[in-house]
């Protein structure tokens, strides 16, 4: 994903208009801190939530409201989002301050929350360009930490015990996905229609139940502006209590997403670059979490392609519905058919016994 086209604030697009004044009726009472005359931006990146920038009396704050139109079931959840960060902002795991939910569509139009303003760097490559070996290798390292961290949380201590189901995650995952795929689905997509297949049949028992952020990567968390830090993971829409395996293998994607830079290259020039090699970040993981190694990869990996699939096959439907957060949501969407592909060629490897 180029970073230019989605860095950065501007006009809110025609699609995602909302009454401005009744938003700050709304805060007055509600977020009283936020003072002053309000002027509100629209973020430029995202493809599910669209995203503001709130400015007033000299501070920055975010609003991230549901799509207008009609959406697909139990898809974004802002209210689940602005929960578990609230629930999250005492742990290790870095989050923005929440300050206030509203889930009645007449003040702006859909459920909106908003939260304090964290500037840092988002870092929207993977191969880190600019950055030096050890740069790349801290932030690598940062990255993993986090998610280590987020598997590591009682959910029960936070009071997210009843976050979501325990038990059965990949199950109900396969099950939802096909689903929300099905009621965005535009045209057949063969790779798509062989995981639906294969999926279910093949599933590993889930042996562990955590926190899982849904869609952890890079660009979903802020670094701190000079310090290899995360200061926020954000874009909590897929959150839940789930298999934190699958969590982690889905946040793996870039190492073999095919035509990704990182793919491309070989472990030596990772390691040249200071980009560790999947076992060596799949190791760093492990031996924070406590477990000796991650069994089913591949099936997990084949999983979290086709979950990826669905989610741009989303994509693809908001924008021909016209109600896409992104400009760009079109040209992303198009990825869907060789993310399902991919999928597929994983999958392969597991009924060819080529498991790792």
């Amino acid at each position: 994903m180029a970073a230019a086209e989605n860095i950065g604030a501007g006009p809110v697009r025609a699609a995602h208009v909302f009454d401005v004044e009744r938003l700050r009726n709304y805060l007055t009472a509600h977020a009283p801190e936020i003072k002053g005359n309000l002027e509100v931006q629209q973020f430029k990146g995202g493809q599910s939530n669209p995203t503001y920038l709130l400015l007033a009396g000299g501070e920055k704050y975010v609003l991230r409201r549901k799509p207008p139109g009609v959406l697909l079931p139990s898809a974004h959840a802002v209210d689940r989002e602005y929960r578990i960060m609230n629930a999250l902002r005492n742990t290790a795991v870095p989050v923005p301050r929440m300050l206030c939910l509203c889930e009645d569509s007449a003040v702006i139009g859909t459920a909106f929350y908003v939260m304090s303003c964290v500037d840092g760097r988002i870092l929207w490559d993977a191969d880190l360009p600019g950055m030096t070996p050890e740069q790349r290798r801290a932030h690598y390292g940062e990255l993993n930490r986090a998610i280590a961290a987020l598997h590591s949380v009682d959910a029960a201590k936070v009071g997210l015990a009843d976050f979501g189901k325990p038990g059965n995650y990949v199950e109900r995952q396969i099950a939802r996905w096909i689903k929300q795929y099905r009621a965005a689905e535009t045209e057949r997509i063969e790779a798509m229609e062989n995981l639906i297949d294969w999926l279910p049949k093949n599933m590993p028992q889930n042996t562990a139940t955590s926190l899982t952020h849904g869609d952890y990567r890079f660009d979903n968390t802020i670094f701190h502006p000079t310090e290899p830090r995360i200061l926020a993971v954000i874009d909590w829409e897929l959150a839940t209590l789930g298999d934190p395996v699958a969590d982690f293998v889905y946040h793996c994607m870039s190492y073999r997403m095919p035509g990704s830079t990182i793919e491309r290259m070989t472990d030596a020039e990772k390691t040249a670059l200071g980009i560790p090699t999947e076992i060596e970040y799949r190791r760093l993981y492990c031996e924070r979490t406590g477990r000796k190694d991650i069994p089913n990869f591949d099936f997990y990996m084949a999983f979290s392609m086709f979950r990826l699939a669905g989610i741009l096959q989303g994509i693809v439907k908001r924008a021909l519905d016209g109600n896409a957060s992104s400009a760009q949501a079109a040209e992303h969407g198009k990825r869907t058919r060789p993310v399902a592909e991919a999928g597929w060629k994983q999958a392969s490897k597991v009924v060819g016994g080529q498991t790792s």
